[in-house]
């Protein structure tokens, strides 16, 4: 009778014990997949080629230089911003540290400076400045473009033809933009007269991603999933070029 009553108690302490132990294991893996997230996510962005590099993202214009102006309204220096934010949060995601020109809708120029032209001059030398200050190994520049007549549309990207890396850089840029959001078919143009591509001590690409005189791309443009597709090509072109991919020669 009392080797049957130990086994009683036995068997009963066992089921209070699993009650007990199913409940805390639940806890215990639900409380582990939050855990292994940030390490699996972390291990990812450390095998991109992009990790840890330091990168300039430059939203064109802003304060009181507006940029281009589309027919309705929309202006570029708004644009620029929201497409270099998502690139920002694209290749943060990729383990890069993003270094932006500005964050708001303001320039880089003295705030006592008054004159137009004078602060336009100081805002393109203390973006350069800046590029060379934050130890950046990579230029972006995004702007829009315009033109007074004509149906213009598409992306295309420019480089300063002095560095062969200007050009390799830009390709890849203008290849993704191709195959990804397909509004072009131009190549990479070089430019040698643009100031921020003239002095940039990095490699660089300036980065026009359509244009607002043409009525029907500007609304595009001015759409959040529009401007998503088009930071997501240049971050794919970014990051072919950060794994060494070449590109035919382009003249």
């Amino acid at each position: 009778m009392i080797l049957f009553k130990s086994i009683y108690r036995a068997i009963s302490t066992f089921r209070w014990r699993r009650m007990y132990w199913i409940p805390l294991m639940g806890v215990i893996l639900f409380t582990c997949s939050f855990m292994i997230e940030p390490i699996r996510s972390t291990w990812m962005s450390r095998n991109q080629p992009i990790f840890g590099k330091v990168i300039v993202i430059d939203a064109g214009h802003g304060g009181v230089d507006g940029g281009a102006v589309s027919p309705s309204g929309i202006v570029e220096k708004e644009i620029t911003l929201k497409i270099a934010a998502y690139l920002q949060q694209l290749l943060g995601q990729a383990g890069a540290q993003v270094v932006m020109t500005r964050e708001t809708d303001t320039d880089l120029a003295n705030p006592d400076t008054r004159k137009i032209s004078r602060r336009k001059a100081e805002d393109l030398s203390n973006r350069i400045r800046l590029v060379r200050e934050s130890g950046a190994e990579l230029f972006i520049s995004i702007h829009l473009n315009s033109m007074a007549a004509g149906p213009w549309r598409g992306a295309q990207t420019f480089y300063n033809p002095t560095k062969e890396e200007n050009k390799r850089l830009a390709s890849l840029i203008q290849s993704e933009i191709i195959r990804t959001i397909a509004n072009t078919d131009r190549l990479p143009k070089a430019k040698n007269d643009v100031f921020l591509m003239k002095y940039s001590p990095v490699p660089m690409a300036l980065v026009e991603v359509g244009f607002l005189s043409n009525s029907e791309e500007a609304r595009l443009l001015a759409t959040e999933a529009y401007q998503k597709r088009v930071a997501s090509a240049i971050y794919y072109g970014m990051l072919a070029y950060y794994d060494g991919k070449k590109v035919p020669d382009v003249k």
